[in-house]
């Protein structure tokens, strides 16, 4: 397996664990990744947030961990690689907002280059219009923004840890799905661990 370069999106209080443990994963499997921020150059750091599941209506927010940015956003280069990760948390909200983050979206979809991307990562795939036809899964709040974009929503399983691959899409709830959205993406990766 040849190591794939790999970019990440993040933001400020993108979901700590989203964008943390998709990173170290696929770190570990030979992977080179780089994170990028709109306005932020490598070395800065973007704020996380924790988002639990409490036993309320929707997820809790707590304060999250300081995230590296790897690599300078107004330089990047995206054909330079070949797949993309979505962390979800409230980024995708404001990323969204920036063109220059549709454009790169946008790339990796014409491409058909692999993106996974979890919880409300789908608003930035809403907002690129690069779901239409696709099966999509994401947090529930977001549902009504994939079919909107012409998606077809997959729910979250009771325990949010089911994923969903479309196509060069694997989608997920929520970071209880880890396991099977990581697995799911080393496979349109071409990665195999074997024990």
């Amino acid at each position: 397996m040849a190591a794939k370069k790999i970019l990440m999106l993040v933001g400020d209080y993108v979901e700590d664990y989203e964008a943390m443990v998709p990173y170290q994963m696929l770190l570990m499997a030979g992977h080179q990744v780089e994170t990028v921020c709109p306005d932020k150059k490598a070395g800065q750091t973007v704020r996380t947030a924790i988002h639990d599941f409490d036993g309320d209506q929707t997820y809790s927010e707590k304060p999250g961990h300081n995230f590296r940015v790897t690599a300078t956003f107004d330089t990047l280069a995206e054909e330079s690689f070949d797949a993309l990760v979505i962390p979800g948390g409230r980024a995708p909200e404001y990323l969204r907002l920036t063109p220059r983050v549709l454009e790169i979206v946008k790339h990796f979809a014409e491409k058909k280059k692999p993106i996974a991307a979890i919880c409300h990562g789908a608003q930035l795939l809403s907002a690129a219009r690069v779901i239409s036809g696709q099966k999509i899964s994401a947090y529930p709040a977001c549902a009504v923004e994939v079919e909107l974009a012409g998606g077809e929503f997959v729910p979250a399983a009771e325990t949010f840890d089911n994923a969903h691959t479309c196509g060069n899409f694997v989608t997920a709830p929520a970071w209880p799905a880890h396991p099977e959205w990581i697995k799911q993406f080393l496979a349109l990766l071409g990665t195999k661990i074997s024990t």
